[in-house]
């Protein structure tokens, strides 16, 4: 069953902060001593030759017997590498604390531990990572019951009593606060030099739907029919039948490369300047060996740190917001939404070849990696997905290198390679810009999601070429 968020303000006076700050510092501390202990577990197991085998039996094997994976959980049982063993742990902390953490925070804590443990066991994870001080902002349960709960507009956690700011007048809050809480988790944000407090209250069910205040109609509404995005790291080109359209990712999203270079600058002047005895003569970093290096903070190194939180954290805020108004663009053009299987994280690493250019110079390794930082597109298909997911149907993925939708031709059913600086198709004096043109094909793709429907190719092509002379038009303020 599905779930959906509500986030809503906490109105807390100093003390409730106080033990609020105190309860995030500990959670930190049951954290990193969790990552402590199983850390220890993890590279005991690593160790061994079994594992070791079996791990590099997997390396380019694309069927992978069930047997395999057995065993494979069979030794992280026997290690203790598993969710519940976790649990097991962290309730020896937890009752140190229990006047602050009660045991399913505490559980909640070790689940989250665990999905970092996950990302390294079957994702792209190399290494978990300890919590540094301050970054443990979150705090959450696991029902409505125990721990952390609301009741009668409060949140009542282990002797503490919040307000929280409901506002009833607003009809999504107040069709959000009829449906059943599933479990409710405190936030702290660091906005403009101080820090707020939130309650996100996770509800059963699908999200109510939101009204225009002017109208009373529905806002977002999810259409019928196909559609085919062709993303990129810095835009998106969208094919519906009802409309075209070629768009800059987080468009309001402002180039802060000046602003964080200049607060980088003043935060190293700083830091240099309270700390002289940890820099050699030729400035660079003394290494101390197996000591600690002790670092002093200014007031104002402090202050160009919050600076430069503050900026990341305004640039986050207007990405999400602008991915989510585009995601229920893209679901009200139609309900089957098809999308190219991308390597996001791919294009983020640098070229690990080192080339010339045509004038003997070598070529910069940098790729895509602050596109794809400030334009978040695989954040934009996740929302996609969330939001298809509450009417029944899910973000469609067709094979990229077999489907090659950039290089196809429906018109004679040819493939032809093009650079990447080619961005018009030329079909017999028919010409298309590059990147609607694979949209569309993706919207009329086969259901095998490798080939593409060469009938609804044919049937589509007049409309959508009416509607992509009418997006070129708006881009270039000329009549096609």
């Amino acid at each position: 069953m599905a779930n959906f968020t509500v986030e809503f303000p906490l109105r807390t006076e100093k003390y409730q902060e106080d033990i609020l700050n105190k309860r995030f510092e500990i959670g930190r501390n049951i954290y990193n001593s969790l990552v402590n202990v199983t850390q220890k577990r993890y590279k005991e197991m690593i160790k061994t030759k079994k594992y070791r085998d079996i791990m590099s039996s997997l390396v380019g094997n694309k069927k992978i017997d069930k047997g395999i994976w057995k065993q494979i959980d069979d030794i992280r049982k026997q290690y203790g590498m598993l969710e519940y063993s976790f649990h097991k742990d962290v309730k020896k902390m937890q009752k140190h604390f229990k006047d602050n953490i009660d045991s399913f925070t505490a559980q909640k804590i070790a689940t989250s531990l665990w999905k970092s443990y996950e990302t390294v066991f079957y994702g792209n994870g190399k290494k978990v990572y300890y919590k540094k001080y301050g970054t443990f902002n979150t705090l959450e349960g696991k029902s409505n019951s125990t721990g952390i709960r609301f009741k009668d507009d409060m949140i009542l956690w282990n002797g503490l009593e919040i307000p929280v700011i409901i506002d009833y007048s607003n009809y999504y809050e107040y069709q959000a606060m009829q449906c059943k809480i599933c479990y409710n988790r405190i936030v702290r944000k660091f906005i403009r030099n101080k820090y707020k407090y939130y309650v996100q209250i996770v509800f059963k069910g699908n999200p109510p739907v939101k009204l225009n205040a002017d109208t009373g109609e529905i806002k977002h509404c999810i259409g019928d029919g196909d559609v085919g995005l062709d993303i990129g790291t810095r835009t998106i080109a969208i094919a519906s039948q009802s409309d075209v359209k070629i768009l800059e990712l987080a468009d309001r999203i402002q180039n802060i490369e000046n602003q964080k270079r200049r607060i980088l600058r003043k935060m190293d002047r700083s830091i240099r300047s309270t700390n002289p005895d940890n820099y050699n003569e030729d400035g660079t970093i003394k290494k101390q060996g197996n000591k600690k290096v002790i670092w002093h903070k200014s007031n104002h190194y402090i202050k160009y740190q919050n600076e430069l939180k503050e900026l990341y954290r305004k640039q986050t805020a207007v990405r999400k917001y602008q991915h989510e108004c585009l995601a229920n663009y893209i679901i009200s053009l139609g309900n089957k939404v098809y999308v190219e299987n991308m390597n996001f994280a791919g294009l983020q690493r640098r070229a690990k070849k080192t080339e010339k250019n045509n004038n003997g110079k070598f070529k910069r390794k940098k790729r895509f990696g602050k596109s794809l930082a400030n334009k978040a597109p695989s954040m934009l298909l996740t929302i996609i997905n969330r939001k298809l997911g509450y009417y029944g149907e899910q973000l469609i993925k067709i094979e990229t290198f077999e489907a090659k939708a950039s290089q196809f031709n429906h018109f004679d059913g040819t493939y032809t390679k093009k650079s990447l600086s080619q961005r018009w198709n030329n079909f017999d004096g028919v010409k298309i810009q590059r990147d609607l043109y694979s949209a569309f094909l993706i919207m009329n793709i086969a259901d095998d999601l490798k080939s593409f429907d060469i009938d609804k190719c044919n049937d589509r092509f007049e409309n959508f070429y009416r509607l992509h002379n009418l997006e070129v038009e708006r881009l270039t303020g000329q009549k096609i």
